[in-house]
């Protein structure tokens, strides 16, 4: 396996508390700081109070040691506010100067990387997070999307890196990790292969990827990644940090073929080279710990409920956990990870959608986990997807977390029922990092004027869909006030539930519906 151990990067470490000293004492300006932090994973939040941490789950992987980390953290430094990253990772908020520092370091001792979870580097590796134990998967993609995770770490210091570099695996079509439009997808086929999509991407120009590859053995997918970077080296625009995404690249290559040629030529570099990145399937399923958790079985015990999901392993559980928002009280999530640790077998595992999956697990152990998790989601509709916001982003444009809270009590509050509303995707700025781009609907921060003055508003798309083979961008019909978007739902849910119809079928039924209801709330 190829990789660095976390206790590596503690070298780094003195560098940091250094210029975070500087910050916090005024020597050092914020924007000179973020420049300098993201490459830790750490930020300073909106007004320069308080800093954030950047865990890096690989695939979204939280194991039962590393959330007996984040429980002692929240503990011992009074945390008090969690979230759960699009990107399958977890952020600390909140943190004064001393804490971030020092739980950055605590952190390599638990296994967790910080380096590179923001600026110019590899991000977190995502992957399908029911991998494994997802009844209809093409094949578990997880040891492998682990062994990318441990290689893209080795391009921390890399030159001529794209401003991000997002990579992911997905287990089927589902595709809920967007493998087909991110900067490099390994979509699962159900011979045991993947195909390979690069060069895609959401925010600012979005792109689906261009298909790469196909037919390609697991054991060779970090010749793919090397490749990758290789053809951003070449034709990327690093110097221009708005255009320095690889999604850029097929523009400026003219057009998706040529784009194709030119991965295709720096692949054939890679593998013509000599360069050993081969893995080996025995150390990729030892390292991902499959042994440990294929030998677990059911007891007998059973579990059932709208949270429970049985896994393709007899007699085994998933318990669904989705904190309104991506963010779960840290008590609870300190409490949860305190339970886990008296269950074999169990891991947490993150999904795009800031959903939190608790896999492997009795029918009995399922209840108890059940019973941790009651805060949660009721509905659909409360599932919906928000970045952190503006109150916390030093680039966000709008507060998506309290549109998204306002819009929940407001449906709420109107008893619009279960189905009639679909899970909408919420982006404090264009960067879509709540994907509003491919939701059913989606919410972009922006502004809109009246009286002569720029008011809170969010951009409203509809129509988009994520699934692989119909991929689809969401139409962008117009600019809604950030006030009048709770009206909004609430009129569309009452709408869809006095015709006896769930969200998809009003959309099948009445096409122009939905468009219908925005209309006099656009402009």
């Amino acid at each position: 396996m190829i990789g660095i151990a976390p206790q590596e990067w503690k070298t780094d470490l003195p560098e940091f508390c250094e210029k975070t000293r500087d910050f916090y004492a005024g020597k050092m300006d914020k924007g000179s700081y973020k420049g300098f932090s993201g490459r830790y994973g750490s930020y300073a939040q909106k007004g320069g109070a308080a800093s954030m941490l950047r865990l890096r789950m690989t695939a979204g992987c939280v194991s039962k040691e590393k959330l007996a980390f984040i429980a002692k953290a929240i503990r011992a430094y009074q945390v008090n506010m969690v979230h759960f990253t699009t990107c399958e990772s977890v952020q600390f908020h909140n943190l004064d100067e001393k804490s971030v520092c020092e739980l950055m370091e605590q952190a390599l001792d638990a296994g967790i990387v910080t380096m590179g979870g923001g600026g110019d580097f590899p991000r977190n590796v995502m992957c399908s997070p029911l991998s494994g134990v997802e009844e209809g998967e093409y094949f578990d993609v997880m040891p492998w999307a682990k062994a990318a995770g441990e290689y893209l770490m080795t391009f921390i210091n890399a030159e001529k890196m794209p401003r991000k570099l997002k990579v992911c695996f997905s287990n089927s079509p589902a595709n809920v990790t967007h493998a087909t439009y991110r900067d490099l997808g390994f979509a699962a086929c159900p011979d045991g292969t993947f195909e390979v999509y690069s060069a895609g991407g959401l925010g600012n120009n979005p792109q689906f990827g261009v298909k790469v590859a196909e037919g390609v053995a697991p054991e060779k997918i970090l010749y793919y990644i090397k490749a990758m970077w290789l053809t951003f080296r070449a034709y990327g625009n690093y110097e221009n940090r708005g255009k320095a995404r690889t999604r850029y690249m097929q523009e400026a290559l003219g057009g998706a073929e040529n784009y194709r040629k030119a991965y295709q030529e720096k692949l054939q570099e890679v593998l013509a080279s000599g360069e050993q990145l081969d893995l080996s399937r025995e150390e990729v399923m030892a390292a991902a710990g499959m042994k440990e958790k294929q030998g677990k079985t059911g007891d007998g015990s059973s579990a059932s409920g709208e949270r429970v999901l049985e896994q393709k392993q007899p007699g085994l559980y998933t318990v669904i956990w989705h904190p309104i928002g991506g963010q779960p009280r840290p008590e609870t999530l300190a409490s949860l990870g305190e339970l886990m640790q008296s269950i074999d077998g169990t891991e947490l595992r993150l999904a795009p959608d800031e959903t939190a999956y608790i896999i492997n697990l009795t029918g009995a152990e399922a209840e108890k986990i059940l019973e941790a998790t009651k805060e949660t989601a009721q509905t659909k509709f409360e599932t919906s997807v928000s970045c952190i916001g503006a109150s916390i982003c030093q680039v966000g444009a709008r507060d998506s977390q309290a549109l998204l809270q306002a819009c929940v009590k407001a449906v709420g509050e109107a008893q619009i029922p279960d189905g009639a509303l679909p899970q909408i995707h919420i982006s404090g700025c264009p960067s879509s990092c709540g994907t509003h781009q491919t939701g059913p609907m989606g919410f972009r921060g922006g502004v809109r004027m009246a009286d002569g003055k720029a008011q809170p508003a969010f951009v409203f798309y509809l129509g988009g869909n994520e699934v692989q083979g119909k991929e689809t961008m969401g139409r962008e019909l117009g600019t809604m006030f950030e006030s009048e978007i709770p009206s909004f739902l609430v009129k569309l849910g009452k709408e869809i539930a006095a015709r006896g119809l769930d969200f998809e079928s009003y959309r099948t039924q009445y096409p122009d519906g939905i468009e219908k209801a925005a209309a006099e709330y656009l402009a």
